[in-house]
């Protein structure tokens, strides 16, 4: 089981979610905190707690980083995340461990907290779509201008892995799909980017330097979590 400390300034909306905690059987001790100094003041182990974060609290974000900065070695996670992108980015690069966003459900918390506990970074596919369309364009930027085609979804997944330094045939493995179409998404990459080789493709998506990126989309690769072709 794992602890949980939740942090958020409406009351009602705090002391429901933590009633739910409470009655399940994945969650340790369940304590709250409407704001930052009452978190700090809070029993805190990094390796067996995780820290709620609710973003639908007023200012959210600065409270979010708040808490990353008074307990910088905390597993945060931040829930209620809007599903526009923006704050989920920011979120990102606060360095969060796990997002849920505001259409989430407990058993996405449940997947989010288990996931953070075990040392991995969680996100929603479709927030990791947004993520990696931030990092094209913040390499255009740098870069210049790219073609007018936009990367798909698939084709995004397919830059972060060859980022990491995964071969066509690792992809193929690690997205479930067939070689000669991993071949045709990296021809696009390239194209659409306009560069000539993988590694260049892999120094723009270093270029935006968003935290934990190439772990989120590599979270989202697992079984049952991959975005479609």
């Amino acid at each position: 089981m794992t602890s949980v400390i939740l942090v958020d300034d409406t009351t009602l909306s705090r002391d429901a979610l933590a009633a739910q905690l409470r009655a399940e059987a994945w969650a340790g001790d369940v304590h709250t905190a409407a704001d930052v100094a009452a978190t700090v003041r809070l029993p805190h182990d990094p390796r067996s707690s995780v820290v709620l974060v609710h973003l639908g609290s007023v200012d959210g974000l600065r409270v979010l980083r708040a808490v990353r900065s008074a307990l910088p070695d905390a597993r945060v996670v931040a829930i209620a995340v809007p599903d526009d992108g923006d704050d989920a980015l920011a979120c990102a690069q606060s360095g969060v461990a796990g997002i849920v966003l505001r259409t989430g459900t407990l058993r996405d918390l449940e997947a989010t907290v288990e996931g953070v506990a075990r040392g991995e970074t969680v996100c929603p596919p479709s927030v990791v779509g947004a993520l990696v369309r931030h990092v094209c364009a913040e390499a255009n930027a740098v870069r210049g201008p790219a073609d007018d085609g936009r990367l798909t979804a698939r084709e995004r997944e397919v830059l972060v892995l060859i980022e990491q330094g995964l071969t066509n045939k690792e992809i193929a493995r690690r997205l479930g799909i067939e070689l000669r179409t991993v071949k045709n998404h990296v021809h696009n990459v390239l194209e659409k980017l306009r560069v000539r080789h993988r590694s260049e493709a892999a120094a723009r998506l270093r270029a935006a330097r968003v935290p934990e990126l190439s772990t989120l989309v590599a979270a989202s690769s697992r079984p049952g979590l991959g975005m479609s072709d």
